[in-house]
């Protein structure tokens, strides 16, 4: 029987993870009315996520926090879809519903339950700001509040991963990463650390059910953040 792995810190990814961003989104622009789906505004917006980023990590773009580069793909989803009667401040503050997300219904629990015995922190590409009116709104009980802002690198790059345990003077195999994305995952593996696959379904909303079954090389895989405390004895 293998034993229950003791990691030291456990260190989130954030959306899609902890917090609910296609639904919160969704809502949100649905009540905009502004003559589009929510859904589909919601995902059209996740996939200039990353293509964002990699202009930052190739060097096209020197450092740029993650508000800046949601509000240059808003302009361009708003562009695709033909929304043009939003004004800067109405902009603005849409483009702030990624620190209005909503976190899924097991998170607030799991995490106050990790902390009892571990030390508990994002890991997210989000900017600092972001995660922390995340966390005020949302009740999340971080210990601290880690992000790509700190090490000025996006993850995957191993910097962000060993960066968690450099800030916390413990060894990588002492960091458990906690995602529901295997590629975020496996680059945390190939730093030497942990990993707990948390399974999110409905990621991408009911209408796109994500594939969540287990994969080999993940120290655990749990069914919610509640689960995953139970399976570390919190």
């Amino acid at each position: 029987m293998t034993s229950t792995p003791a990691p030291k810190i456990l260190a989130f990814d954030i959306f899609g993870t902890v917090v609910d961003w296609h639904g919160s989104i969704a809502r949100e622009v649905d009540a905009l009315q502004l003559g589009v789906s929510g859904n589909d505004f919601a995902l059209a917006w996740r996939a200039g996520y990353q293509p964002a980023m990699q202009r930052v990590r190739s060097g096209e773009l020197g450092w740029t926090r993650i508000d800046e580069l949601h509000r240059m793909v808003l302009e361009q989803v708003l562009e695709q879809f033909g929304v043009r009667r939003l004004d800067d401040a109405h902009k603005s503050h849409l483009n702030r519903v990624w620190h209005r997300l909503d976190p899924w219904p097991d998170s607030v629990a799991g995490v106050t339950r990790l902390k009892t015995r571990h030390t508990v922190c994002p890991l997210s590409n989000g900017n600092i700001g972001l995660l922390t009116n995340m966390a005020k709104r949302a009740g999340l009980p971080w210990d601290c509040i880690l992000s790509a802002e700190v090490f000025r690198a996006y993850k995957p790059d191993p910097q962000t991963y060993l960066g968690v345990a450099s800030t916390f003077d413990v060894e990588p195999g002492e960091v458990m990463l906690v995602a529901a994305h295997h590629d975020d995952l496996a680059a945390a593996r190939a730093c030497g650390l942990l990993t707990a696959y948390i399974e999110r379904p409905l990621e991408f909303g009911a209408a796109a059910p994500k594939d969540v079954s287990p994969r080999a090389g993940n120290t655990l895989h749990c069914a919610s953040i509640v689960a995953l405390a139970q399976r570390l004895g919190c």
